[in-house]
C-alpha cells in the first residue's frame, strides 16, 4: 500500500483521528440562487465501507461531491470529511486526507504516465515520491507503462492512470465519479477488483455510477439521489423495505382452485396467478414459508416444477423510489 501522505507542507504533520465515521453528512443543502442541487441530505459512511451514491443526470451527486471535496461551500447545514468539519479553514487539511477522481481524470496526453503522476504529486507538495509514485502505479498494475504516453492509451488504462493520481496522497477517502464510464467489461472488472482491494485495507470508496449492477456488485451501501435523499442502506435491505418477501410457484399445469390451496397456508399473506401455472405468493419470510407452500401444493395433487424466492434487482429499488419521488420505509 502506498505509504501515509505528510502532512501540510510536506513535513508529516499531525494527523486526525480515525475514529468515527469517514463522512458524516447532516441537513447538507446547496442552492445556486433559487435552484436546489441537493436539499437537506443526512448519511453517514463509515471507515473502510464502499458507498454508491445513485440518482438520475441532474440529481446532485456530482455537486454533493464537490461540496464535500471542498471545492465549493455548502449554503447550509454541516459535513464532517475524513474526521474533519466541512469549513473553509479545514479546506487544506481535508484535501490532503481525501482524492477526487471525476469522470475525466484530466490527464496531460503528452507526458507519460510517470511524469503525470510526478507533476501532481508536487501539487501535493509530496517530497521524494518516487517510492510512492512506485506503490501508486504498482496497486493499479501499471508498472511496465510507466514510461507511455498517456495520449496513447487506451480509455481503460487511463482510467487506472487516473485511480494512480488518486492514490498519491494515501487517501483517506476515495470520491470516484463514475470510474468505468466507457469501459469494456474486462477494464471494468480490474477497476473493480481495485476497489475491492481498497475496501480490503481500509480505504473508504464513495462511489458514484450510473451502472445499477455495478453498485450491486461493489457497494456495503447505497444512497439515491434525487435532489433529496429518498433511500439509505444496503442493496438488501431496500429490496426488503419496498418489496418485502415472495416466493414464485410454477406447478406443470395451472391449479384448479389456488384460491383453497393457498389460502390454507397461514404464511401466505396475498397470491397472485401469472400465466402457465406460475403463481407470485407475498409472504412475510421465504424461506419458512416455502416448505408449507411446497407441501400445500403436492397435497393438492399437482405436480411441483419449482419454487424459488422472487428476485428484485437495485434497479427495480432505484425506479420505483426515483419514479414515485418517495422514500423506502424504513
Amino acid at each position: 500500500m502506498v505509504q501515509a501522505a505528510p502532512g501540510p507542507g510536506g513535513d508529516g504533520g499531525e494527523l486526525p483521528t480515525r475514529d468515527g465515521p469517514a463522512l458524516r453528512v447532516s441537513g447538507l443543502t446547496k442552492r445556486f440562487g433559487d435552484r436546489a442541487a441537493f436539499e437537506d441530505v443526512s448519511f453517514e459512511v463509515a471507515r473502510g465501507e464502499v458507498f454508491g451514491f445513485l440518482g438520475p443526470n441532474g440529481a446532485g451527486k456530482t455537486t454533493t461531491v464537490r461540496t464535500l471535496g471542498t471545492l465549493i461551500a455548502p449554503t447550509s447545514g454541516s459535513a464532517e470529511v475524513a474526521g474533519l468539519p466541512l469549513s473553509p479553514q479545514n479546506g487544506e487539511a481535508i484535501r490532503r486526507r481525501i482524492s477526487v477522481m471525476p469522470e475525466n481524470p484530466g490527464l496531460y496526453s503528452r507526458l507519460t504516465v510517470r511524469e503525470n503522476l510526478e507533476l501532481f504529486a508536487s501539487l501535493y507538495g509530496l517530497r521524494s515520491p518516487g517510492e510512492r509514485i512506485a506503490g501508486a502505479l504498482d496497486a493499479v498494475r501499471l508498472a511496465d507503462r510507466s514510461e507511455d504516453r498517456c495520449g496513447q492509451l487506451s480509455k481503460g488504462l487511463r482510467q487506472r492512470v487516473g485511480l494512480a493520481r488518486a492514490l498519491l496522497n494515501d487517501p483517506e477517502v476515495m470520491f470516484l465519479d463514475e470510474p468505468t464510464s466507457g469501459l469494456d467489461p474486462v477494464a471494468a472488472r480490474e477497476v473493480h477488483d481495485l476497489i475491492n482491494g481498497w475496501r480490503q485495507r481500509g480505504v473508504t470508496v464513495f462511489l458514484t455510477t450510473h451502472r445499477l449492477e455495478e453498485a450491486e456488485r461493489l457497494c456495503d451501501r447505497v444512497a439515491i439521489l434525487n435532489t433529496r435523499l429518498r433511500s439509505v442502506g444496503s442493496p438488501k435491505d431496500l429490496r426488503a423495505r419496498l418489496f418485502g418477501g415472495s416466493l414464485v410457484v410454477e406447478t406443470a399445469t395451472p391449479l384448479p382452485d389456488p384460491r383453497a390451496v393457498f389460502a390454507g397456508v397461514a404464511a401466505v399473506r396475498e397470491w397472485s396467478e401469472g400465466d402457465h401455472g406460475a403463481y407470485v405468493l407475498s409472504v412475510a419470510d421465504p424461506r419458512q414459508a416455502a416448505p408449507q407452500v411446497a407441501r400445500a401444493v403436492v397435497a393438492a395433487g399437482a405436480d411441483l416444477v419449482s419454487l424459488a424466492e422472487s428476485q428484485h434487482s437495485l434497479e427495480d429499488v432505484y425506479l420505483q423510489l426515483i419514479d414515485d419521488g418517495g422514500s423506502a420505509p424504513q
